[in-house]
């Protein structure tokens, strides 16, 4: 089965199905029965205010909490008590709210971290760089060189990480991201802390990497207009609670999406 998105293009099957997800710490209760799917090649946003349970969504989508309740589904395979290493081999990468790049190395090497998964060399060859290793490093690097032209930062990469403005050191965290060849990426904040322009591009980015590369995109993201704008669905959290889940234009009228989020003047 497959329709048309909210730029019709062509959206798939379920790719990701996230059933009755309950999350505790202690006695607190973190997200409570929370279903939603994720259809390949859309992109799918989590919003809800500050609290709401969407970074812990993501989390337990991404291996790194075991969810309380309830089972995640991934191309028909169900995965439990999976660590985030194991998830991304599967073929699930994330980006962090909060840049987790090595400040003291070049765009290029931050992105050839990326590609760690993809070597299949052992640490002895990579490191003596010899034979099969050295021809697998150079594929690795040109795909690389792939994303820093698709990224528009070939200027920036012999650059540290840590002398580049804000919003090029988001787009690099992208870039990594990318660099692992994932079905599913996921989004945690994108656009978090840049200006309007900075915005722009990586809305572009955005729509690009999942145009041009197929990827289904699941984000996170405060900017309303930004949600409306590219996502193809939204679903609501609030208190780690579900309360709304369809397309953009349903959600904006939801009055306890309103409520809750948007606030009665929007």
């Amino acid at each position: 089965m497959s329709d048309r998105g909210t730029s019709g293009k062509k959206i798939g099957d379920v790719i990701l199905d996230v059933q009755n997800i309950s999350l505790r710490f202690g006695g607190v209760k973190a997200l409570t029965d929370i279903s939603f799917d994720v259809r390949e090649h859309e992109v799918r946003a989590i919003i809800g205010p500050n609290g709401a349970g969407k970074s812990s969504m993501l989390n337990c989508i991404n291996g790194v909490y075991t969810p309380s309740e309830g089972s995640i589904t991934f191309r028909g395979q169900q995965f439990d008590h999976m660590n985030s290493r194991q998830v991304a081999e599967m073929g699930v990468a994330r980006t962090f709210q909060n840049l987790a790049l090595f400040k003291g190395m070049s765009v290029l090497d931050n992105l050839m971290t990326g590609r760690n998964l993809k070597i299949k060399s052992n640490l002895l060859l990579q490191a003596l760089r010899w034979g099969p290793a050295e021809r697998e490093e150079i594929q690795q690097r040109e795909f690389v060189e792939r994303i820093i032209d698709f990224l528009e930062i070939q200027a920036h990469r012999k650059t540290p990480v840590g002398q580049l403005p804000y919003g090029l050191q988001k787009r690099v965290d992208l870039g990594r991201a990318l660099a692992m060849e994932p079905q599913v990426l996921l989004l945690d904040e994108p656009m978090a802390g840049m200006n309007v322009e900075e915005k722009q591009d990586m809305c572009r980015f955005i729509l690009d990497v999942n145009d041009e590369f197929g990827t289904t995109i699941v984000l996170i993201e405060h900017d309303m207009g930004v949600v409306m704008d590219i996502s193809d669905r939204v679903v609501v959290l609030d208190y780690g609670k579900k309360i709304g889940d369809g397309p953009p234009h349903e959600v904006r009228n939801n009055p306890e999406v309103i409520s809750a989020y948007l606030g009665a003047s929007h």
